[in-house]
């Protein structure tokens, strides 16, 4: 088949045109005149070029794929083919990219893949996660109620980062504020103020003497100053992505006073929710266990899972290899422990899942409280510095002029 153009004349004379998946220009021409059409004009549709660039290509927001879960899934359930189901959620798309995809997984399953098969054709918007559920839907005949559960769980998984985000947009912000406000200071006042202090010809307080240093290094090294900056970043991003790099710094970031417990405490909530989510879609437990490890963001987390996963093939239960890891808090192994003897795992990971919810809420709470009194006292400080080294020198004008 074959994307067409036409343009004709209908029967009132009007200009019409359109596009048309055919076999044949003689095919359209021949509906075409059907209908009443006349002076008919059909040729080929141009293909378009793609540059096949990741950074141009739009990406798919979670919000939209929560929709689209939410609403295939209602679909299903009233009884449409997937195909149409397909089409439906394609042509309503906004998003070019996600309208692109969702086209190309109907063709997919009209050329005889499972639905499964076709969203793994595109791992950059329908992870192993997302796959999975799908696919254990398919085989147990019961895909609208893994989708609803599929999207449950992705709009307690957006909610929990829109939490950890918000909590760090203040305190960013304000950070970026006062480096602006400080470089200003630094560039263009402080060396104002030195050249009026300079004409008395009095020696400087210490205190402004180093304000002025400073002032004059930064001046005469912005240059340098952005390249160090931007080689430090570039260095920290290279060390990340070895793996001795990404497990120290993995590690100090549990360990960080503020963040850690923040951070841990939502990669239970992460993990018990995902788990939770797959078990009861009937996900084999180590497909699970590997996908959740896969999804933990945190390398030391990813071999705890890792190696509870290993125990559990050999014979071992979950809750053994969690306690030995000493990552996860002894109530929520034993929760598990509790779950697994009862043959309730799925509903005592969820209970798990929102009650971390629950401390991820509280947790961020008491760091914004004590984000922001941190900061006042952090600008305070190196303002009141800058301000009160300035006006040193005024108090001494007097004594100098006289």
């Amino acid at each position: 088949m074959t994307m067409y153009r036409w343009q004709a004349k209908d029967r009132q004379g009007k200009k019409q045109k359109g596009e048309l998946d055919a076999i044949s220009e003689s095919f359209i021409t021949l509906q075409l005149r059907k209908k009443g059409m006349t002076d008919i004009k059909v040729r080929k549709k141009p293909k378009e070029i793609e540059i096949n660039l990741p950074f141009l290509k739009g990406r798919v927001p979670e919000k939209d794929k929560v929709v689209f879960t939410r609403q295939f899934a209602t679909m299903i359930n009233a009884g449409l083919p997937i195909i149409q189901c397909l089409e439906i959620q394609a042509s309503q798309q906004e998003n070019k990219e996600f309208k692109k995809i969702l086209t190309a997984i109907k063709n997919a399953v009209e050329q005889g893949d499972t639905m499964a098969e076709a969203l793994r054709h595109h791992p950059g918007t329908f992870d192993s996660l997302y796959c999975n559920m799908v696919e254990a839907g398919e085989m147990g005949g019961a895909l609208d109620v893994i989708l609803n559960r599929l999207a449950f769980f992705m709009e307690k998984n957006l909610k929990l980062k829109k939490k950890v985000k918000g909590a760090l947009v203040y305190p960013t912000a304000v950070i970026a504020v006062a480096v602006i406000v400080v470089a200003i200071m630094m560039i263009f006042v402080i060396p104002s103020f030195q050249k009026m202090f300079t004409g008395f010809g009095a020696d400087l307080p210490w205190l402004t003497q180093v304000v002025v240093d400073i002032s004059y290094f930064t001046r005469n090294n912005v240059l340098w100053i952005i390249i160090a900056l931007i080689i430090l970043g570039i260095a920290f991003r290279q060390t990340y992505k070895t793996e001795k790099g990404r497990l120290g710094i993995d590690a100090v970031t549990l360990k960080l006073p503020v963040f850690g417990p923040l951070l841990r405490k939502v990669a239970v909530a992460k993990f018990t929710r995902t788990l939770g989510t797959m078990v009861s879609s009937g996900v084999p437990i180590l497909t699970s266990l590997e996908i959740v490890a896969r999804t933990a963001g945190n390398v030391i987390i990813e071999n705890a899972i890792l190696n509870t996963r290993d125990s559990i093939s050999q014979g071992r239960t979950i809750a053994e290899p969690l306690a030995e890891s000493g990552i996860f808090p002894s109530m929520v192994v034993q929760m598990i422990g509790v779950g697994e003897s009862t043959g309730a795992l799925d509903e005592m990971l969820t209970k798990i899942a929102d009650f971390y919810d629950d401390e991820v809420d509280a947790a961020v709470s008491a760091l914004t409280s004590l984000i922001e009194p941190m900061l006042m006292v952090f600008l305070g400080t190196v303002l009141g510095t800058m301000i009160v080294a300035m006006y040193l020198p005024i108090f001494q004008i007097g004594q100098v002029v006289h």
